[in-house]
């Protein structure tokens, strides 16, 4: 009885719009700080802050036995997913809108689901959770549609096509961590494990493509240290103290707000504009993931595919 989670109360609810609202932030910062540090490389650095951080927490726990061989060849494979993901993230917002990336990001649940659908006969795609695939896939479509209207030299859509990449290198990401050993291991190894990949994975590219230029300044200093220790430290530990007490399912129900946090603050903050192709596609995108976790809260005694005890939030790079 133990291990039993708790349904979701107001104080764990009030707890997830926090983190929810702290996580739709993510891209908007970045956008902030682009012109004085690549996006590219923000990210790198900001992985390489909280893995250190996150790192002493493996130490004080005594956690640090799970780093050894039994989780690494999953820890790598899952660093490696989180870093590409960071790295596709950092390189799509060169090109399209953070509230773009917040949306095509989130699609992260419809790959893990697919890709555990695949992995696990347990985790057996039902129909209603295909309903919501083809949903969403069509929200794709959709967002994409109207894009004759752009200027010519628009790039927007490259950038929609790397959210998207780092939305299924995210799905990846839970994939292997549930069908791998570090399904066993403690979340914050899996946090590190991931963390590192992101940094070195990042900071590797930003230096392959030259995207080294610095200019230190206060809007500057500060987005890396909210990234670092707000975003990848506290509000994924905070995150993951509550899936040891509530329901998974219920917890990523609520997380859905982090793509509309997102979207919202970059309209007001960076007056980001959304055409009506995209917001109808964005609303399919959201209702399609509605479907795939809905068929997992209707069913009793399985874990929904898109959720996962040690799996860092699909906003991670976010």
């Amino acid at each position: 009885m133990g291990n039993e989670r708790r349904p979701v109360d107001a104080r764990a609810t009030a707890c997830m719009v926090v983190m929810c609202a702290i996580w739709g932030t993510q891209q908007v910062i970045i956008k902030l700080a682009a012109s004085s540090m690549a996006p590219l490389l923000q990210v790198g650095v900001r992985s390489g802050v909280a893995a250190a951080l996150v790192a002493l927490v493996v130490l004080y726990r005594r956690e640090h036995r799970a780093l050894a061989g039994w989780t690494l060849r999953g820890g790598i494979l899952a660093g490696v997913l989180f870093g590409a993901e960071f790295v596709l993230v950092g390189e799509g917002l060169r090109f399209t809108t953070a509230s773009h990336i917040a949306i095509f990001l989130y699609t992260a649940p419809i790959f893990a689901a697919f890709g555990l659908g695949v992995s696990l006969p347990e985790e057996r795609l039902a129909p209603l959770q295909w309903c919501g695939i083809g949903l969403a896939f069509a929200g794709v479509v959709a967002t994409f549609a109207g894009r004759g209207a752009a200027s010519a030299g628009s790039m927007t859509w490259l950038g929609d096509l790397l959210g998207i990449a780092a939305g299924a290198a995210s799905g990846a990401t839970t994939t292997v961590v549930r069908v791998s050993a570090l399904s066993r291991a403690p979340a914050s190894v899996t946090l590190l494990y991931q963390l590192v990949g992101g940094f070195v994975l990042a900071c590797g590219a930003a230096v392959a493509l030259g995207e080294v230029r610095v200019t230190w300044t206060p809007v500057l200093t500060a987005g890396l240290l909210y990234q670092s220790v707000i975003v990848s430290f506290a509000s994924y530990l905070a995150w993951f103290s509550l899936l040891r007490v509530y329901l998974a399912s219920r917890l990523g129900v609520i997380s859905f707000l982090a793509p509309v946090f997102g979207t919202v603050f970059g309209m007001t903050v960076l007056g980001e504009h959304l055409d009506t192709a995209f917001i109808c596609g964005a609303v399919m995108i959201m209702g399609g993931i509605v479907l795939v976790s809905a068929d997992d809260l209707l069913r009793t005694g399985r874990r929904p595919a898109a959720m996962c005890d040690t799996c860092v939030p699909d906003t991670a790079a976010q």
